[in-house]
């Protein structure tokens, strides 16, 4: 199911030019994560052109949500070799490309970027914040380790949405392959 958290300034297209995705299964874990962090996002009064959205595991079905945006900061368990609870951000991520994930999503936030490029729906800038998962199995609680590493994750991702919103009158080029 996808939760669209209502803002109420949108830029010329009418759309919000900045958006928070938050990704994951609830059912498994960690890989809810994303989730997770979105929920405490949304607890927060954001800036009026940040749209904040629950994208579960709905995959390349999300592409439309990405047209016309300036900026994406993706949520999400992100594998990447470290301890359980290590907080990443990869704070421009538009340009990769063939990235695959072995995750329970359909279709991983790296082939949905390649498919908005693809189409020439890509935001301008895309950065990511994820949290390196202990627990990938069925089960509706997150470990220890990566409930505690939420808090580190928001301040992360008010970093990236501080410097988006400074950036957003800033000229740049769609993500390109």
């Amino acid at each position: 199911m996808t939760r669209h958290r209502e803002r109420t300034s949108e830029g010329s297209s009418g759309r919000r030019p900045i958006l928070v995705l938050g990704l994951g299964n609830l059912l498994l874990g960690d890989d809810a994560v994303g989730l997770h962090v979105l929920d405490s996002l949304g607890a927060r009064r954001l800036d009026p052109r940040v749209e904040l959205v629950d994208g579960g595991t709905l995959g390349l079905a999300l592409l439309p949500l990405l047209e016309q945006r300036e900026a994406l900061i993706l949520l999400d368990a992100a594998r990447l070799g470290g301890e359980a609870g290590q907080v990443h951000v990869l704070p421009d991520i538009a340009g990769v490309t063939g990235a695959r994930g072995h995750g329970a999503h359909e279709g991983n936030a790296f082939e949905l970027l390649d498919l908005a490029r693809l189409l020439k729906a890509c935001p301008k800038r895309v950065a990511l914040v994820g949290i390196e998962p202990g627990v990938v199995r069925t089960t509706m609680a997150l470990s220890d380790a990566v409930a505690d590493a939420i808090p580190g994750a928001v301040g992360a991702v008010l970093e990236v949405l501080d410097r988006e919103l400074a950036n957003l009158d800033t000229e740049a080029e769609p993500c390109t392959s």
